[in-house]
């Protein structure tokens, strides 16, 4: 069974939790990646603005200088996200990083952003294993990076059931092409209100599917779309946006799909901190309250045991809402399944669910 190292957040008079986390890693065998002269990825979720749950920068900090002591070039990266918010492009990404405390000195290693100024660079690599894709648009700076080191904030999800390392990754080394195929089974759209009839859009369609009216809008010929989203990316206003949705559990399964993208033939190692168990998203500007108590921190190599740890653990402590122990996220969230995710990125062979807690 995999390992899954745990250490809980209480600490002595004279320990901090970044103590904790450096022993963690140490313990976890973090130093037998072989990190000198390689650049490695931390793949981070920098909080939509007014979100207060997301992870503060004083654990990445902690992480990349583990890194950069190991001979290693680490830096922050994350990409570009589909839906309208402070993050859809590099600009406002780096601004909304800033304005929560990442930057160059509060973290010791540089912020890239993964796919590009507008979300649109990406490279279309094979998905190992794929049941429902078969390649994946994975930010072309995340798959030039030797390694791959996932620091997640775990929570809940309304789609997904939860948020940990699997998502951080597979949702978030997507461009916002790759996003779409994700979240989407059909293809965008134009909503004209929003639409200026710049034509940027039409200059990024490829296959000739954007035409504009009498009124000056644009329109999108589904006939001729291929749903690749690089329209959406091109958009300044928020004109172009998802047509339907696609079911949770499709939406779980190809996550664990573009995971098992990301991490093919790299070292990678995840961490996973579960404090502050918002119920929904840190995408969102805003957050709940948290649904149970800090439970701790969670290291491991393989990222479905450490997925799984940080669910058992959550659902064994009491709510802060009714105090009663049991499955916290399918109460949350009835609609999402949890168990699709870790159920099909066992399947395709990136990890088990099966583990064994090493305490620090």
């Amino acid at each position: 069974m995999s390992k899954v190292f745990f250490t809980d957040m209480r600490c002595r008079v004279g320990t901090s939790l970044l103590h904790k986390l450096g022993s963690l890693l140490d313990k976890a065998g973090f130093a037998q990646i072989p990190f000198t002269k390689r650049y490695a990825a931390v793949k981070i979720h920098f909080g939509e603005p007014g979100n207060l749950s997301a992870l503060r920068p004083n654990y990445a900090k902690t992480v990349a200088d583990k890194i950069t002591a190991l001979g290693g070039r680490p830096f922050l990266t994350d990409c570009s996200t589909l839906y309208v918010g402070r993050r859809s492009n590099a600009l406002d990404h780096l601004e909304s990083a800033w304005e929560n405390g990442y930057n160059a000195l509060s973290c010791g290693c540089p912020i890239l952003m993964g796919d590009g100024l507008k979300g649109t660079d990406d490279v279309e690599v094979p998905v190992p294993g794929g049941q429902l894709l078969k390649t994946a648009l994975i930010g072309r700076t995340v798959m030039d990076a030797d390694i791959i080191i996932s620091l997640s904030h775990f929570k809940g999800h309304e789609c997904a059931g939860f948020g940990g390392a699997l998502k951080n990754i597979g949702m978030g080394c997507g461009s916002r092409a790759g996003k779409m195929v994700m979240h989407n089974d059909g293809k965008p759209q134009v909503y004209p209100g929003a639409c200026t009839g710049c034509r940027f859009c039409s200059r990024s369609c490829a296959h000739g599917a954007i035409s504009f009216g009498a009124d000056g809008k644009a329109r999108i010929d589904h006939t001729k779309c291929v749903g690749c989203g690089r329209c959406i990316g091109s958009c300044a206003f928020h004109a172009i946006e998802n047509d339907s949705a696609g079911a949770n559990d499709t939406l779980s399964k190809k996550i664990a799909e573009y995971t098992a993208a990301v991490l093919a033939g790299r070292e990678h190692f995840h961490i996973s901190v579960a404090a502050q168990i918002s119920p929904y998203c840190d995408c969102h500007g805003d957050n709940d309250a948290a649904i149970v108590p800090d439970i701790g921190i969670f290291a491991s190599f393989d990222p479905v045991a450490i997925d799984r740890a940080c669910i058992d653990a959550v659902n064994a402590a009491p709510s802060l809402r009714d105090g009663q122990a049991g499955d916290h996220f399918s109460g949350i969230h009835p609609a999402a399944n949890w168990r699709a995710a870790l159920d099909h990125a066992e399947a395709i062979g990136l990890g088990e669910q099966q583990y064994n807690i090493v305490r620090i």
